[in-house]
């Protein structure tokens, strides 16, 4: 028996803070005929999935929440996982998002029919067409394991930090966690709380700078209920802010100076001359993602810690070894190794005109139209996209940059009564040249460092080179010039709008 097939107008992958902000700005213009895929059977993207303990955002809560929906509750300056998830839960509710939302869909193939004009997807839960295809599926979903001989058979309990595994009882074990990122840095205190021994196995240490949290007062959330208007002006401080920082990067006067406010951080945290050895970096800062902590150095210097540095040769039944052959046992292995930002699993699973998939497409190298649009994939938006990634401000900021420029490629091909458009392969090609161009000489590339930020080929198809405002001013506005489009043989249905609404 053949499987019915359900139409919608708009697809829409995932529902992260990229998704949902997709389906919300949708859903004001009046469009209904939209749906929103999502493997989970809850929203949140990685803010539902990474559950360790200790995790929380790097960026200040004000900043870091969509624009048009501001929470004025936040419990702290840097909003911790459980609030974040929530926060995006009650989004959903309030804009009567879950109506558009399919529950337990992983989106197991999408293929553009050329002869049609449409995306096929396949889900787990079904089958679907779209007119439209947008992936807001993000670069940091599935965990990267590091690449160690006899990794697979520890024996003990081994999980991912983004994949937590809540039922494992630390206390009293024998841990041993492989990686110092920014998830590490976080859950790293707290296993040491309860930890019989807890052995850190450190490849290359971190830039580190002061958090300083601290818990928001009832008098501000009050006054930010009552003033929305001073909420905003808190979030723009923040932004301009975190904009000034990004001369770090690009200034070699101020990166040392913020070099020397880190090795100050460090200085005044560790006191041991041998220990603050390990953990000072030999590359520049920023050439790596900047971490910010107050409890990390702490805990590596406590009693049932030790930071191991030498590289690790091998994991034998319980033991990890290291280069200088000591064995060490353990009852569990954690990793904290981050993503494979430059690989994203997704690109496997889309595929455009002849068939190509989008992996094929950029086997050598991400890149991507202004982040967003790819060439020979008509009708696909990506959020989140190729060098769209910040090291100094929020994502949510670029995300909702890109949301208004598919937006405007949207109200484009209604008002031309369009079947597709997809970017020229010159327009494309330009584009990336010139943020290549950037990107070689900068800090993300020359810092004399190893990062997620640069592919197998030491390109960095990661990172957007210049500030946050500047991103959104480059997709300020839809140039039809930069795409091919492809007539209609029939007035399509308008996609962001009701049909025959004003």
């Amino acid at each position: 028996m053949t499987q019915a097939v359900t139409h919608t107008q708009i697809a829409i992958i995932g529902t992260g803070f990229a998704g949902l902000g997709m389906g919300l700005r949708l859903k004001e213009r009046g469009a209904q005929d939209f749906l929103l895929f999502e493997r989970a059977q809850e929203v949140g993207g990685t803010w539902r999935d990474n559950t360790y303990p200790g995790c929380a955002c790097d960026v200040k809560s004000d900043l870091y929440s969509f624009s048009f929906a501001p929470n004025p509750d936040w419990s702290h300056r840097y909003a911790r996982q459980p609030e974040i998830l929530a926060y995006l839960r009650q989004t959903a509710d309030r804009f009567g998002m879950r109506p558009h939302i399919r529950f337990g869909h992983e989106v197991e193939r999408a293929e553009w029919d050329d002869g049609e004009g449409l995306w096929r997807i396949r889900t787990s839960g079904g089958e679907y067409t779209a007119r439209v295809l947008i992936s807001g599926h993000g670069p940091l979903i599935d965990p990267k394991w590091p690449d160690i001989p006899g990794l697979e058979s520890f024996t003990g309990p081994r999980f991912h930090s983004a994949r937590w595994d809540h039922s494992v009882d630390l206390s009293g074990k024998r841990v041993a966690v492989v990686g110092t990122g920014a998830s590490a840095i976080q859950f790293i205190p707290e296993v040491q709380k309860v930890a019989g021994q807890l052995t850190v196995f450190q490849r290359t240490p971190p830039w580190v700078m002061p958090r300083m949290d601290h818990e928001t007062s009832e008098r501000r959330r009050e006054l930010f209920r009552r003033v929305p208007a001073l909420q905003r002006a808190s979030r723009g401080w923040i932004f301009g802010m975190a904009e000034a920082r990004f001369l770090t990067f690009t200034n070699e006067r101020a990166g040392r100076l913020a070099e020397g406010l880190a090795l100050k951080h460090l200085e005044a945290q560790v006191a041991d001359p041998e220990l603050r050895a390990k953990l000072t970096p030999d590359y520049r800062l920023g050439c790596k993602r900047i971490l910010i902590s107050d409890d990390y150095y702490p805990a590596i210097q406590q009693p049932n810690v030790e930071l191991v540095t030498e590289p690790i040769r091998e994991v034998r039944g319980t033991e990890v070894v290291t280069a200088d052959g000591a064995a060490r046992p353990f009852d569990v292995l954690i990793a904290g190794t981050g993503f494979n930002a430059t690989q994203p699993p997704m690109a496997r699973l889309i595929h455009g005109r002849r068939g190509v998939s989008l992996a094929d497409t950029w086997s050598d190298h991400l890149e991507a139209l202004r982040g967003t649009t790819v060439a020979g994939f008509p009708n696909l938006f990506l959020l989140v996209g190729p060098n769209t990634a910040l090291g100094h401000n929020s994502i949510v900021y670029i995300i909702e940059s890109q949301i208004a420029y598919v937006l405007q490629a949207l109200d484009y091909l209604d008002r031309h009564d369009l079947g597709a458009l997809e970017a020229r392969p010159e327009a494309q090609a330009a584009y990336s040249d010139a943020l290549q161009a950037e990107l070689r000489e900068s800090v993300w590339v020359q810092g004399g460092c190893t990062s997620y930020y640069l592919d197998a080929a030491g390109r960095n198809s990661t990172l957007w080179p210049r500030r946050a405002a500047a991103f959104r001013r480059a997709l300020r506005r839809f140039d039809p010039g930069e795409y091919a489009v492809r007539l209609s043989p029939i007035r399509p249905t308008p996609l962001t709008r009701r049909e025959g609404a004003a």
